[in-house]
């Protein structure tokens, strides 16, 4: 018995005819097989067209597949087999799937309203911007230090030319050695504060749209369910 490879056309826009008679022929196996009592299988082959058949060819043993009852039910449903390429790909999207419905169940279980969200990242800020200036004002202190070493050093040689210029004391060359990591260390970790707090403020300006969605779809929702039904 061939039945099981009839196909059933998902769509045809240039023979629409066809692809009904088609869809004809493919209910009509399916419905013979269901009177035998066996148990259906249902794949799709590359065209996009769906078959029904007592057993999958092996061209689509690695396929997603249905199992279906006598009655036409759903029994089982096996998943297309995944390269180790594709199965990572996959966790990941459902790892970050569940990260964003366990952050939209943060957003709006932690904040009434808009003006709650704005008052944290207003305090974040703060916080950051604290600490930019207070780098600021310690790399200016750092800088006019090293200004400070700078003409000194030009007492003595190399920078001094002129016959008889004592070499620089060991003390000066190792201070301007350690202000200048110094500089260097503070001058990165201001770029880094300034980092955190863009990123700070591109965070919280998210969770505001986010949360603004979440509320709008929640009121319709609400809206949908209180709405009179006609009659």
């Amino acid at each position: 018995m061939n039945w099981g490879r009839m196909p059933i056309m998902r769509r045809s826009h240039s023979f629409p005819c066809v692809a009904l008679a088609a869809a004809f022929v493919a209910t009509a196996a399916y419905a013979q097989s269901t009177t035998t009592g066996k148990q259906t299988y249902k794949w799709v082959d590359d065209k996009g067209v769906i078959h029904y058949g007592d057993s999958v060819p092996a061209e689509y043993s690695q396929r997603e597949q249905r199992l279906l009852n006598s009655q036409g039910v759903e029994v089982q449903k096996r998943q297309a087999e995944m390269s180790a390429a594709e199965a990572a790909e996959y966790a990941a999207r459902q790892r970050e799937e569940s990260e964003r419905k366990q952050h939209d169940m943060f957003l709006v279980s932690t904040y009434p309203s808009v003006k709650e969200i704005e008052n944290v990242r207003d305090t974040r800020v703060d916080q950051v911007t604290g600490q930019i200036t207070a780098a600021e004002a310690y790399i200016a202190n750092l800088t006019t230090r090293i200004d400070g070493l700078k003409q000194r050093s030009m007492m003595f040689a190399p920078y001094n030319t002129k016959p008889g210029a004592r070499r620089m004391p060991d003390g000066l060359a190792e201070e301007m050695v350690r202000a200048l990591s110094e500089l260097r260390t503070q001058n990165a970790a201001l770029d880094t504060r300034r980092k955190e707090r863009a990123i700070v403020l591109a965070q919280f300006d998210a969770d505001i749209r986010r949360f603004k969605e979440l509320r709008t779809s929640a009121a319709a929702r609400i809206n949908e369910a209180t709405r009179p039904k006609k009659q």
